[in-house]
């Protein structure tokens, strides 16, 4: 089991990106609220990460925390909840805002996430509600309501909006949901990743 890879970032790339460990490229799936807390291309990173063996593939899902990544292996223990939607899920939601959206049980907010139907969201509640109190690990679930996304620094690219809207489409949203999520809050100074963060946040 691959735990934590620590490397110099090489590619980003909503959702994905490549992670230079030593001469070998790791290509790993974030959720956008740890995507936001990347560095830029050429500096170092270290991800806490889960790997994923299916079928078909084998994937690596990357996180800023190890409570993002605690979050995600429960997720993904909830029957009707795969590694895709528990990525979309918390794209869509911090840590904190998903734990108050589970406890004050709201469905509503829940079943606006792609993928999240409304048998989906009653089942997160019924076996998540209660999981955020009095947890013993001291980074999981903590008791707070400020919730602090660090400053990105712009990256370069072309068309931001299209890399936002390929982004939110690779996340489960269709593409013309995605591309009226991004036009909504579209400006020229924005980069694709707080065009993402915008269009996530607007559409909650």
């Amino acid at each position: 089991m691959i735990g934590r890879l620590q490397g110099t970032l090489i590619e980003k790339q909503p959702p994905e990106i490549l992670l230079d460990v030593q001469g070998v490229g790791y290509e790993l799936l974030l959720p956008m609220t740890s995507f936001y807390n990347l560095p830029e291309t050429g500096q170092e990173c270290t991800l806490f990460t889960h790997f994923v063996v299916r079928e078909d593939a084998h994937l690596l899902f990357g996180f800023s925390s190890k409570t993002d990544r605690t979050l995600f292996r429960e997720l993904i223990k909830t029957n009707g909840v795969g590694p895709k939607l528990a990525l979309a899920i918390l794209s869509a939601m911090s840590v904190h805002e998903f734990a108050y959206a589970i406890e004050r049980e709201e469905l509503s907010k829940l079943i606006k996430i792609p993928g999240v139907g409304k048998k989906t969201a009653e089942r997160l509640l019924v076996e998540l509600k209660g999981k955020f109190k009095g947890v013993q690990q001291p980074d999981f679930f903590v008791e707070s309501k400020s919730i602090m996304v660090s400053d990105m620094e712009p990256i370069s690219l072309d068309v931001p909006s299209d890399e936002a809207i390929a982004a939110l489409t690779a996340l489960g949203y269709k593409s013309t949901d995605a591309e009226k999520m991004v036009k909504k809050v579209a400006k020229a100074e924005l980069t694709s990743e707080q065009l993402i963060r915008e269009a996530l946040k607007a559409a909650l």
